[in-house]
């Protein structure tokens, strides 16, 4: 199974100097807690997670109107679309992270692999599989 399979495609994400505001806005209006932080092309810089904004600003009383770069984890840990999805686990497994950044050869963002989208699909097709029984023909001797 290749990341491409799993991958979602539709990703909102932040710029660096947006505020910290308008990037917990936009997961509140999106409903997510992870935003991947872009250059103008596209390339991601870093994440910015609700935890992130939990620890960063709101526990250490910091203001909101903080630009993202300031708050966010400028670690990059990304995968291709082409990739197995066994590959992209070991990555998650090496770098402790539930999500992956999907990028193109040429760095830009095409998508965000989880965890949790592996486990549904997976989840997915073993409901959908008939059983063995019904896979394999019956053994002529």
């Amino acid at each position: 199974m290749r990341v491409s399979e799993v991958m979602k495609r539709e990703v909102v994400t932040v710029s660096p100097d947006e505020t910290v505001e308008a990037a917990a806005r936009r997961m509140r209006d999106a409903d997510v807690g992870f935003l991947p932080v872009c250059d103008a092309d596209g390339r991601p810089l870093g994440t910015l997670t609700d935890r992130d904004v939990v620890l960063r600003v709101v526990a250490e009383r910091r203001s909101s109107a903080l630009p993202v770069r300031a708050v966010m984890t400028h670690e990059v840990v990304a995968c291709r679309p082409g990739d197995a999805v066994s590959d992209a686990e070991r990555l998650m497994h090496e770098h402790h992270k539930a999500r992956l950044l999907c990028t193109d050869a040429r760095g830009r963002l095409k998508g965000v692999l989880a965890l949790a989208d592996i486990a549904a699909h997976r989840e997915h097709a073993m409901r959908t599989r008939p059983p063995i029984a019904e896979q394999e023909p019956p053994s002529v001797h």
